[in-house]
């Protein structure tokens, strides 16, 4: 899927790291998730909610009954459609919808009556890399973007029960030709690459991190144990981190 600047993505890397993988929905080991999904409908409660957010951990997690994500340096913003109406806004609840318009008009090109993504925004430098500094100081929102790694809410039924693998899935098909704006944030299996091999990739890319996410967990509200995150030391966004914890001394 092309980056919205025409410039290749970050992500991108999975597909060099795992060259020999074939399509995931082709011939991959989520594929037998399509036909069984779940038929029981939950209606998904109005309002805002708290996003489920990952755990530091000491290393990256290793086996099948993980998968591995790149953690982008961005906002986190989930997604809302309602109709002809959309809302983006922050882990926090702030409004956003006016910051990023290339989301805005993806969402609004969704063949879905309503729906609820979870992701992060982010604004690439020349390099593609997401650089938070153009986000910090509101540079070239018109080109941010929106890396989608969860499906809380689809035509009013309420996913956050389902399996990760199976809310993936339902993105997958439901992005998959969803255009700029709207960016899977690709992902590898375990039992393909092990979580430490992954993360030293995404460091030697200059990215952010990685997050694991437990296969078969449920998105939960608040810090998840089945979502992990590992950050590369030598990243900006830890180097900014350092610098704001020296600044409160």
């Amino acid at each position: 899927m092309p980056h919205p600047s025409g410039q290749d993505t970050p992500s991108g890397f999975f597909t060099r790291l795992a060259a020999r993988v074939p399509p995931l929905l082709r011939a991959g080991s989520l594929a037998r998730y399509l036909p069984g999904m779940s038929s029981h409908t939950r209606k998904f409660p109005p309002g805002l909610f708290a996003p489920c957010m990952p755990m530091t951990a000491p290393r990256p997690p290793s086996g099948p009954l993980w998968l591995h994500e790149i953690k982008h340096d961005g906002f986190r913003l989930i997604a809302q459609k309602h109709g002809e109406r959309v809302k983006l806004y922050g882990r926090h609840g702030n409004d956003l919808t006016k910051r990023f318009p290339l989301i805005v008009e993806a969402m609004m090109r969704l063949r879905a009556s309503s729906c609820v993504i979870d992701g992060e925004a982010v604004t690439c430098g020349e390099d593609g890399i997401p650089s938070f500094d153009l986000l910090r100081h509101k540079l070239h929102d018109g080109r941010g973007f929106l890396y989608a790694f969860d499906l809380i809410e689809l035509d009013g039924e309420d996913l956050r029960g389902e399996a990760l693998e199976q809310r993936k899935v339902t993105l997958w098909r439901l992005l998959n030709k969803g255009g700029g704006g709207l960016l899977i944030n690709e992902w590898i299996e375990g039992d393909e690459a092990d979580g430490a091999t992954v993360f030293l990739h995404a460091c030697s890319l200059g990215l952010e991190g990685i997050v694991s996410k437990r296969k078969g967990s449920r998105y939960n509200s608040g810090r998840s144990p089945y979502w992990l995150k590992l950050k590369n030391p030598e990243s900006a966004a830890v180097r900014r981190e350092t610098e704001q914890e020296w600044g409160r001394r």
